[in-house]
């Protein structure tokens, strides 16, 4: 009998999966497809494929929506599949679970590439999942850059297993892609849910943790790999209670700024203050940023709390002239969503104007992976045009990323502030002081100015001002201060200065 593409489609009807064409690599596909009548060479590639993947026919599927882009199953495949899944461990006891991936900085690659090379980043990372993937399991494309595999095993699903198929993912993810001339190198988020972790698994449940298990690996880090768990779900009801009510914190004034005060290593002079983001609650009291900040970023509320805090440090900065304190500058952290606004140096350059203040005695501070992962795009353009206008930019947290010494020139930075985890004991830990001692022999070099984060004892302090560390911040110095206690603490502090650094075990 002659071979022919109706012959070879016969068992996937069969199978009542036709869909599971998008399981081959698209290579194959186009020679089954390029076959015609006599295509016997496909045939002998493509038919031991079929029936390698063939599964049993309670985990057969009826739904046949294929995503256009990536020719893989769509969610409805999915939560079939993980229905038949759930029924079958029922009787034979193994566990079902769901996976759920996306593409990290997904925004970025859109940013810098057009619509055809995004889609080929798509229908690459689905082709190369499709291979590690177990015969039982079934991969589709939610939305955009996300994505989720079904688990149903024959064997044993447990933890360890989930783990070591989650790693198999983002190996084949990591492979360079080629686009234009030029390798591509993506990465993804991981989050994970098995049967047997929930009180009542169902399919849409299954989903819907393994995507909660996915924002936690987010939060975390690209790259990261989180599996549900009830002390999980109950951090997530906190956060998501957070995010109910912090945008009407943030319209009584609950969310304000604080200021972290920051002095010479040499003289002791005040040399400016940090603004930090605090919230007031009525009922729990001072929540700390890191609890509420994700719950901003979830609500799509960061760049108005950056319009919070510029106002609010300018407001400071020209009370404190009035008064007639020598307050030098004042930084503000700046998020990457506010980075990516396009009105922002505009806004900024009128608050200024409003307050009458010079440019430069503003601080925009910077993470290291802001300046370490953007080449060219809004965040650049709108990080160079603030230091045309005259702010300086200063590199938080250095040391925790990856940012180069051309970057750090790229981006015209003046002040690096080293991350507090190089600065905890390092009067005690010569390896430290080596690392500290090269961090500041390099900003020598490059001109640029240097402040110590975290410090918190006496001896730190000697320490990092023996080594040459310009500028100390930390609650050795002083804790974050409300507004209305911060001109109070200049005098108490400029009256026991005296020409010395006046550091105490206890902030003053």
């Amino acid at each position: 009998m002659a071979i022919t593409a109706q012959n070879l489609l016969t068992p996937l009807r069969t199978l009542r999966r036709p869909h599971l064409l998008a399981l081959l690599p698209l290579t194959l596909l186009a020679a089954f497809l390029s076959a015609g009548t006599t295509g016997v060479i496909a045939a002998a590639v493509i038919v031991p494929v079929l029936l390698a993947v063939a599964v049993p026919s309670d985990l057969a599927l009826s739904s046949g929506a294929i995503d256009r882009v990536t020719g893989l199953a769509q969610r409805e495949a999915i939560i079939e599949r993980l229905e038949c899944g759930l029924a079958r461990s029922a009787k034979n006891g193994h566990v079902t679970g769901a996976l759920v991936f996306e593409i990290d900085r997904f925004k970025l690659l859109e940013e810098r590439h057009d619509r055809a090379a995004i889609e080929q980043i798509l229908k690459q990372t689905a082709e190369r999942v499709t291979l590690v993937l177990r015969d039982t399991d079934l991969a589709a494309r939610l939305e955009g850059p996300t994505f989720a595999i079904a688990l149903c095993p024959v064997r044993r699903l447990d933890l360890e297993v989930a783990i070591q198929l989650s790693a198999r993912v983002q190996q084949a993810i990591a492979e360079p892609i080629a686009i234009d001339g030029a390798n591509v190198y993506v990465t993804a988020s991981i989050g994970f849910s098995l049967a047997s972790r929930l009180s009542s698994p169902t399919p849409e449940n299954l989903l819907q943790s393994a995507t909660s298990a996915l924002i936690e690996a987010q939060r975390y880090a690209p790259g990261a790999i989180r599996s549900f768990s009830e002390a999980m779900q109950s951090r997530i009801s906190s956060r998501n209670e957070l995010t109910d009510h912090v945008a009407t914190a943030m319209e009584r004034g609950e969310i304000r700024a604080y200021f972290q005060p920051q002095v010479s290593s040499r003289t002791g002079a005040i040399t400016g203050f940090e603004t930090l983001a605090r919230w007031q609650h009525p009922g729990r009291g001072l929540i700390p940023p890191v609890e509420f900040l994700p719950a901003l970023q979830q609500a799509g509320l960061m760049d108005k709390l950056g319009e919070i805090m510029v106002h609010d440090a300018l407001t400071a900065l020209r009370r404190w002239d009035e008064a007639g304190f020598n307050i030098p500058r004042v930084g503000v952290n700046f998020s990457n969503e506010e980075l990516r606004n396009p009105r922002l140096v505009d806004r900024i350059a009128w608050e200024l104007d409003r307050f009458n203040l010079q440019a430069e005695r503003l601080a925009v501070e910077v993470l290291e992976t802001v300046v370490a992962n953007h080449a060219e795009d809004i965040v650049v353009r709108n990080l160079k045009s603030l230091s045309r206008l005259g702010c300086s930019l200063d590199l938080d947290d250095f040391g925790t990323g990856h940012a180069s010494i051309t970057s750090i020139r790229n981006f015209s930075i003046e002040r690096i502030k080293i991350d507090r985890s190089f600065v905890t004991n390092i009067d005690a830990d010569p390896e430290q002081q080596k690392m500290v001692s090269a961090i500041l022999t390099m900003a020598d070099r490059l001109g640029l100015d240097t402040l110590a984060e975290g410090v918190e004892t006496p001896e730190e302090q000697a320490m990092l001002a023996k080594l040459g560390c310009g500028h100390l911040q930390g609650f050795g110095v002083a804790r974050p201060l409300p507004p209305e206690e911060v001109d109070a603490w200049i005098t108490r502090y400029c009256a026991v200065q005296s020409g010395a650094i006046p550091f105490r075990r206890k902030a003053i």
